[in-house]
């Protein structure tokens, strides 16, 4: 007999359509890059409302704004039999009422007032929680949700990674654009395949080596200087780190399942730790201040290659036969033409 799957997706009060969830965009950093092309834009919620009243005065609109007033959730209806329910943009104030979804797998509660994680303990079978884009300040009041396997917190108030220890079936967690100093507390979440820590204050890697079976590190937009204590994570595929403070390539040499190394925007100077990543069929080391391309003549499977030349004159000789796209940056286009002369023709290039 065939199951059916009901959903909730209210309709919110501004009369917008729950905006959908999209795909994370790999090249410019996913979500976790702050580029954030694969999430849509936080909303602006005014906090300060004296200064508001005051500027209304002084426009002689002395209305308040709806859009910082929280709905009370009685006024929002509740299907007790929905598996997925939706109340994105809803300007929900605080988490209530939602007891009596038994039957609840997936809870969208993205661009709302939250400032509390609180009453979801009876929710035990919820697998996806989404709280994206509201103003939590720290991750709490989890422990029942056992079964949770995507947890979304990005673009909230976050100082601190921690209240996770429970969530052992976490599969996804994304941290993305918070004020996150410090990778830590993550130690049991040892079924996570991918972590999300990008736009945030880190410093370091560390702390993650429990995580053997992640597959995508996303720590974009922070403030790391050296690619260290990645040995154990030998399941990874997608590494990025772009916007960063990298000077070397390093550290890489235990990852030979990886397949896409993001390392844009950073003060790389030479291309060089890669002998062991034979995988690879993205690379992308624009953007730093590398001034010829070497050492990548054994990436036989290499797909797609951004690079930025500093020098005016580049001496290159590439062997790669899979290679579809070249992206290339350079202060002497015309020397650097003559470099890849043997590609034009064969793979799109890009100057």
């Amino acid at each position: 007999m065939a199951t059916t799957t009901t959903t909730t997706t209210a309709e919110p009060e501004s009369g917008e359509g729950a905006q959908e969830m999209m795909e994370v965009d790999k090249r410019i950093e996913s979500e976790e890059s702050g580029d954030d092309e694969g999430k849509k834009q936080a909303v602006c919620i005014v906090t300060d409302l004296s200064q508001q009243s005051l500027r209304e005065e002084q426009n002689g609109d002395n209305l308040t704004s709806e859009s910082e007033i929280p709905v009370d959730m009685e006024t929002i209806s509740l299907d007790p039999e929905a598996e997925d329910v939706d109340l994105n943009h809803f300007r929900i104030g605080k988490i209530e009422g939602f007891e009596v979804l038994k039957k609840v797998k997936t809870l969208c509660l993205r661009q709302n007032l939250i400032k509390c994680i609180e009453n979801l303990q009876q929710l035990q079978i919820l697998k996806e929680l989404d709280l994206y884009d509201n103003q939590i300040r720290k991750i709490e009041n989890l422990e029942a949700l056992t079964g949770l396997e995507i947890l979304d917190i990005s673009f909230n108030i976050l100082r601190n990674i921690e209240g996770l220890d429970q969530l052992t079936q976490l599969k996804k967690l994304f941290l993305v654009n918070n004020k996150i100093s410090k990778i830590e507390n993550l130690s049991n979440l040892q079924q996570l395949q991918m972590l999300e820590l990008g736009s945030n204050r880190i410093r370091a890697i560390q702390n993650i080596d429990t995580l053997t079976n992640l597959d995508s590190l996303f720590l974009g937009k922070n403030k790391i200087t050296k690619l260290q204590n990645l040995d154990a994570l030998t399941n990874l595929t997608v590494l990025s780190i772009q916007s960063n403070r990298l000077t070397k390539i390093e550290g890489l040499q235990n990852l030979v399942n990886l397949r896409e190394l993001y390392l844009s925007h950073n003060g790389i100077e030479v291309i060089e730790g890669l002998e062991n990543n034979n995988k690879l069929t993205m690379l992308d080391i624009a953007a730093n201040r590398i001034k010829k391309i070497e050492n990548i003549t054994h990436l036989i499977e290499l797909q797609e290659f951004w690079v930025s030349l500093q020098s005016e004159k580049s001496a290159v000789t590439l062997v790669l036969q899979h290679l579809s796209l070249l992206f290339l940056s350079a202060a002497d286009l015309e020397n650097t033409i003559k470099c890849f002369s043997p590609l034009v023709g064969f793979i799109p290039l890009c100057l």
